[in-house]
């Protein structure tokens, strides 16, 4: 079942890339008591995500934070190193916090996962929006099966 607005974010630990490495973190203490923007990508390096998704919220992360945001992060079903190196050839350090959902439990908990074996891509993430404020969904833009509208920057800009 989806998570839904006013739950709170199951306990998942995430993987955060950083430069000095992986870095365990749960979602109790990453999202405790501050309004992040939490983005998810079906896979880095992937198209739409590299084209559209993550150049739109480095683009706009300072005015995702002028509206109440503490930070901007996106999560996919890779590990942390894949997300240290897209991070990195997207220029996205001090933007955009990556948080790696390696096996995918992040995904599951939330009822966001998704089915890519037809791509070659196995488990994944649907691509997602949303607004948690102290651990609690306070708005959630799911796409539809293959579209980028309701999860872009832009969008989420107009909703804050």
């Amino acid at each position: 079942m989806t998570i839904a607005i006013g739950e709170k974010l199951p306990q998942a630990t995430l993987v955060k890339a950083t430069e000095a490495g992986p870095d365990q973190v749960t979602t109790t203490d990453f999202f405790a008591g501050r309004r992040v923007a939490l983005f998810s990508v079906p896979g880095a390096f992937t198209p739409t995500c590299s084209v559209k998704h993550l150049p739109g919220f480095i683009e706009r992360a300072d005015e995702i934070l002028s509206k109440g945001i503490d930070e901007v992060a996106c999560t996919a079903v890779n590990d942390a190193f894949v997300l240290a190196a897209w991070s990195k050839a997207n220029e996205a350090e001090g933007r955009v916090t990556m948080l790696a959902d390696g096996n995918g439990e992040f995904a599951t908990a939330i009822g966001l996962d998704a089915d890519s074996s037809a791509y070659g891509m196995g488990k994944r993430s649907q691509r997602y929006a949303m607004i948690v404020n102290d651990g609690v969904v306070e708005q959630l833009h799911v796409e539809a099966p293959g579209e980028f509208k309701v999860s872009s920057a832009d969008y989420l800009i107009d909703k804050l």
